[in-house]
């Protein structure tokens, strides 16, 4: 479709995904050096505060049913991601390099006025988070990572292979038939997929999210919760469960057996964000 027409019908995906969560949450646009990003707030300003990193081309509309299940108990800051697709806008210093990525995210949350947070990210969000737990262990309380990638594992080279037409020629149809191949049997929220596709196409050639290698996540004293899905294509969980295990030996990990990677968060199971509820407590 016309870039103008891909424009519009993702923002259209975008707000329908915003209306559906909680009615007191504000839209926050925070300058940073790196540029203004945009962050959907909810809860109580005195709570304690979780910033959300949501998983590649997913925006921070993804964690709706996230806000709305910790959101009496925590500030909720979900955070589109800067480089990323989204209604987050790059400017003044360049996002080239994980350092700048953790100079952004420092600067976030100063300008939110947090010294403190919890982390809660999926997939390439799981990766910013742990990144940032090792940058800055003084600003991170508790985490809570959702099939991470490239944390404790690599992906499987058939998921690589699957995702590089995606990635190379981006179109809505494209994207949607490449989520519906990989979340087959599995439930996933269609407006979400719908989102995510469109911004597939609507962002093509301007998402220049950060990426770098594997850290060594040893170092990490946080308290750390792993939920994986069960029914992950990006990887094996038996094998990320284990290897998390063996780097950060006080991790809890657990599996979601029903569950594939790109249906969190929006899937998550209602036993789940109890467990992640006490987790954080």
């Amino acid at each position: 479709m016309p870039p103008s027409t891909a424009e519009a019908a993702f923002h259209a995906a975008y707000d329908a995904l915003l209306a559906r969560w909680p009615a007191d949450t504000d839209e926050l646009d925070v300058p940073t050096p790196y540029g203004t990003t945009r962050v959907h707030a909810c809860g109580p300003e005195d709570a304690p505060p979780l910033l959300l990193l949501h998983g590649g081309g997913a925006t921070g509309t993804v964690w709706f049913r996230t806000a709305e299940a910790l959101g009496d108990g925590h500030r909720i800051l979900a955070v589109d991601i800067l480089g990323d697709t989204g209604r987050s806008v790059p400017a003044g210093l360049p996002l080239r390099t994980p350092a700048d990525l953790m100079a952004w995210l420092d600067a976030l949350l100063d300008a939110l006025g947090l010294g403190r947070v919890h982390l809660l990210g999926h997939s390439y969000g799981a990766w910013i988070a742990l990144t940032y737990a090792l940058h800055s262990p003084h600003r991170v309380d508790r985490m809570v990572l959702l099939d991470p990638t490239q944390c404790f594992a690599g992906f499987r080279p058939a998921f690589l292979l699957r995702s590089l037409p995606v990635l190379v020629r981006p179109t809505a149809a494209r994207a949607l038939a490449y989520l519906d191949r990989e979340t087959a049997g599995t439930d996933t929220d269609p407006g979400w997929k719908r989102l995510y596709a469109l911004a597939a196409e609507a962002s093509a050639g301007r998402r220049r999210p950060v990426v770098g290698r594997r850290p060594d996540p040893s170092p990490l004293r946080a308290p750390l919760l792993v939920l994986l899905a069960g029914r992950s294509a990006v990887h094996r969980a038996a094998d990320v469960e284990a290897r998390a295990l063996r780097a950060v030996p006080h991790a809890q990990v657990e599996t979601l057996p029903q569950l594939s990677h790109f249906a969190l968060p929006t899937e998550i199971p209602a036993e789940a964000h109890d467990r992640i509820a006490a987790f954080l407590r």
